[in-house]
């Protein structure tokens, strides 16, 4: 058994000191008084004792599959590369978002592809059967154009190869990209062929004559995903009628509201809310859009999840308690257990109360950021970090 001592435990409620962590196996046995029992002794030396961060999205992965925009590296290497960068942070759940474009205005990626998309779906599913450090979902994210998107997505979620769907749609002019000039700033950074091909305005009139999947595929989508437990989200959501539309279809979270008012909108209509954290330090958003600072404040924000850029996850918890004065227990809880919730894993993740999984990280606070030095999955270490002068 492990005691961990002289610990700032982080509950969903309150922060203890005073107490002994204890893990056992690989559970969390008790909160205690002393550490009888443990044949292993961890002193915490007055850091945070947390639970492992469980992020929702986040398409890092690419990122370690295509480095560079001519160089792709083996899968399972990319992924093993991955998970050690996102273990070091303190995710120790993670729900890789891959998407399934039909087009490539947003730049090439080998992992867009159908082909690839199952590839790296199987792989997900199957690493756990080696040597892994973190747990990996797969998040399949569904471009509501890509009209072929429907039988494969429905054949991923039948055969288990999913643990999250959502729908995205980033045609100009709504969502993300209602501002057209954002919209045509963005396509020229990626550097996707067609913009040299077509122009932005040869884009937008592509745009305007494209066909999407129908309101009944996008609910039978939504119902086959429930009935195998899978959570659906719907993405940059920036009208109340859109909300409407994707409560009918019978969605359960709303990705990146666009406006404030979106967002009250969607906490009302029941939807978990979900909020990246790069947009924490940078201020705002990189389109353009709602503050994700101004979000949390006001009480608007269920999730937290790192997007794009994992590190902004302990470091967006850390600056909202600094600069905002928010209880860290409540922000923690943003990305730990209200994602456990949403991902309907919560009876065995997501915070550190005695019966669940020891999924447990140790933090500390140096030159005013946090790093963390030790994380524990399943109760065994993982990682252990010590930082010198």
């Amino acid at each position: 058994m492990i005691a961990i001592k002289n610990g700032r435990i982080v509950t969903p409620n309150e922060i203890i000191e005073n107490r002994v962590l204890l893990i056992e196996d690989d559970r969390i046995k008790a909160i205690a008084e002393g550490c009888d029992g443990a044949d292993r002794i961890i002193d915490a030396h007055g850091r945070y004792v947390t639970p492992g961060f469980i992020d929702v999205h986040s398409d890092r992965i690419e990122q370690y599959v295509m480095p560079r925009p001519t160089s792709e590296i083996d899968f399972e290497l990319a992924l093993k590369q991955c998970e050690s960068e996102l273990l070091h942070l303190g995710i120790t759940t993670m729900y890789h978002s891959i998407s399934l474009y039909k087009d490539e205005f947003f730049g090439k990626s080998p992992l867009r592809t159908k082909v690839n998309v199952r590839k790296m779906a199987g792989l997900i599913k199957n690493i756990h059967e080696r040597s892994h450090l973190i747990h990996h979902r797969f998040h399949l994210r569904i471009e509501i154009d890509n009209i072929e998107a429907f039988d494969i997505a429905k054949e991923m979620i039948e055969n288990r190869m999913v643990h999250e769907i959502s729908f995205t749609d980033h045609t100009p002019g709504q969502g993300q990209y209602r501002n057209l000039e954002v919209y045509a700033r963005a396509v020229t950074k990626y550097g996707g062929k067609e913009i040299e091909e077509l122009g932005i305005d040869g884009i937008l009139d592509y745009h305007k004559s494209k066909t999407y999947l129908s309101f009944d595929e996008l609910r039978e989508l939504t119902e086959l995903a429930h009935e195998n437990g899978i959570a659906v989200a719907s993405h940059d959501d920036d009208t109340k009628e859109k909300l409407a539309v994707n409560k009918a279809i019978g969605v359960d979270i709303s990705e990146f509201p666009i406006h404030i008012e979106t967002a009250r909108a969607a906490r009302r209509e029941g939807f978990l809310t979900v909020v990246g954290a790069p947009n924490i330090l940078l201020g705002g958003s990189h389109s353009g859009n709602m503050s994700a600072a101004e979000a949390i404040c006001e009480g608007c924000v269920d999730i937290i999840c790192s997007d794009y850029y994992p590190p902004a996850i302990p470091h967006g918890i850390f600056i909202m308690n600094r600069k905002y004065g928010i209880p860290l227990w409540e922000l923690i809880n943003k990305a730990t257990l209200n994602p456990a919730k949403a991902m309907k894993i919560d009876k065995d993740y997501g915070s550190v109360e005695p019966g669940k999984k020891a999924d447990i990280l140790i933090i500390d606070v140096l030159d005013g950021y946090p790093v963390t030095t030790h994380v524990f999955v399943d109760g065994k270490t993982t990682s252990r970090v010590e930082y010198r002068r």
